[in-house]
């Protein structure tokens, strides 16, 4: 015996799997279908072609957080411009001098001046740094900021060099020697 609640519930058709279409279609069942789809996704990926290398950036001068004590300032200055050390005696005696003047720039100014009037002191000719003005700046960068120059500085110096016929390998000295990164380690 039908009721009309069941005879209206047969009047419409039962939903189709939802794989029914591809297996219809393709002849294959719709575990088959997905492990298809699957693989072609898979199968078209690219293959990176380009690696990129890390790269730190932050400025050269970064790690440099420690001011030097007067008397460091003066060793390491001497030592750069003589290859050669001072006495603890000259050391202490030109450290007490820069800490009773109370312009510690000016006081440095001075002290670079009289080192490099100094004679024994070790600077390239004009001629010399003009020749090789890469090696020049590659050398100043080592002698007294300790590090290799970025290719940015490199360039600014060879330019500003080439540019200026007046540019000499004191003036290049006393300005690292006066430098911001020269006064930290």
């Amino acid at each position: 015996m039908t009721t009309p609640l069941m005879s209206s519930a047969r009047s419409f058709p039962l939903p189709q799997r939802k794989w029914e279409p591809y297996r219809r279609t393709f002849g294959i069942a719709g575990g088959s279908a997905l492990a298809m789809f699957v693989l072609l996704l898979s199968a078209c990926t690219k293959e990176s072609i380009y690696e990129l290398n890390d790269v730190g950036i932050l400025p050269p001068s970064a790690n440099k957080d420690q001011a030097k004590t007067n008397e460091q300032y003066v060793s390491i200055l001497h030592a750069n411009l003589f290859q050669d050390g001072l006495s603890a005696n000259e050391v202490y005696g030109i450290g007490k001098c820069i800490e009773s003047i109370g312009d510690k720039e000016l006081a440095r100014e001075v002290i670079i001046s009289n080192f490099m009037n100094k004679p024994g002191v070790i600077i390239p000719t004009d001629a010399e740094m003009r020749a090789d003005i890469e090696g020049f700046i590659v050398e100043t960068y080592r002698r007294f900021l300790v590090r290799e120059p970025s290719e940015a500085e490199k360039t600014w110096f060879r330019n500003y060099i080439e540019a200026d016929p007046n540019v000499t390998p004191e003036i290049v000295y006393f300005s690292f020697a006066m430098s911001d990164e020269y006064l930290f380690y």
